[in-house]
């Protein structure tokens, strides 16, 4: 039997690009899509990745249908990594100005129907192995409860609407429109709900996004990320652990539904202090007055049930480091 054939929407997205160069090191084929084909420096380091000879890229707009089959002709699985959190109405208005109409049809509405026509387009080819990345941020039921869990907590779209969280509502939207289109069409369907990426990344321009903003930020002798530590946590995973989790569900012919895409949450006076031992001399925000609210707790059976070894807090943040530190992407 051949090489299976895995078809990668955002391939050169942060959690793309690390599910691509981790299929890659197992050996599979696969077709990755970009916005813009013709972008030959992204091309190039794509193509660099170890094994990339294997993988073949395609322009494709989840918004145009018409770009949405050829790469998925043959495919084995189709891993949704495209759809990025939008901030910003069409005229660049901030989500939190907008109202609800606008905020659904400018924000939510894109989402949704982007993810549901590339599964129509993997219905027309016939593939029916689903695996989507959406967040945490559609696992925040109200009232609150003390441990989450995937298949009991969901945020409230509608809540969410109302309190101008358009971008959380529209992985929402998302995820339920997903889990109907699959079920209806008997699709395996399973989704990973990350947040707050480290670990190395494929392409220079992941470095403009947090965390690697702010860590590299504090490596050159720059301000951190806060001016007073939050008081608040933060829940963050490698992305190459991310990138295995995918695989693991892809591979794990009876795995389907949600998972959590994290190692655990963090409070950020921990991050703080974690960063504090890895680079000495770096400013420091100013500390909490308070006591620090408990970090968000979660039920890891699911994800742990995939059987991959997540790596630790203080490797996650060595690794990011040093990642940091070893000045990735310079020009020779």
């Amino acid at each position: 039997m051949g090489k299976k054939l895995l078809t990668i929407f955002g391939a050169s997205g942060l959690v793309g690009s690390s599910v691509l160069r981790e299929a890659l090191d197992r050996g599979y084929l696969v077709n990755g899509t970009l916005r813009d084909v013709d972008n030959q420096d992204r091309i190039t380091r794509l193509k660099s990745l170890p094994s990339g000879k294997n993988a073949k890229f395609f322009s494709a707009n989840m918004a145009d249908t018409s770009s949405l089959d050829n790469p998925l002709i043959n495919a084995d699985a189709v891993f949704i990594c495209c759809l990025i959190p939008t901030y910003k109405g069409f005229d660049g208005t901030p989500a939190k100005e907008l109202d609800n109409e606008r905020g659904y049809n400018e924000i939510i509405k894109p989402t949704v129907d982007g993810c549901l026509n590339i599964l129509r387009a993997a219905k027309r080819n016939n593939v029916k192995n689903i695996l989507i990345c959406s967040s945490t941020s559609s696992t925040n039921p109200i009232p609150p409860v003390s441990i989450k869990n995937e298949l009991d907590h969901w945020s409230d779209e509608k809540e969410q609407c109302n309190s101008k969280k358009y971008t959380s509502a529209a992985k929402t939207y998302m995820e339920k429109a997903a889990y109907k289109f699959c079920a209806e069409n008997n699709m395996r369907l399973s989704v990973f709900l990350p947040t707050g990426l480290y670990g190395p990344a494929v392409l220079p321009e992941h470095l403009k996004h947090n965390p690697f903003l702010w860590i590299k930020s504090i490596l050159e002798g720059g301000a951190p990320r806060h001016q007073k530590v939050p008081n608040d946590s933060a829940s963050l995973i490698h992305l190459q652990d991310l990138a295995r989790l995918f695989l693991a569900a892809y591979e794990d012919s009876s795995a389907s539904g949600r998972y959590f895409g994290v190692l655990e949450s963090f409070h950020w006076n921990d991050i703080y202090q974690e960063c504090k031992k890895l680079i000495p001399d770096m400013q420091m925000p100013e500390p909490i007055s308070e006591d620090p609210v408990a970090p968000t707790q979660f039920d890891f059976t699911r994800r742990d049930s995939l059987g991959i070894k997540i790596r630790d807090f203080p490797t996650i943040m060595l690794e990011t480091v040093d990642w940091l530190k070893s000045n990735p992407f310079k020009e020779n």
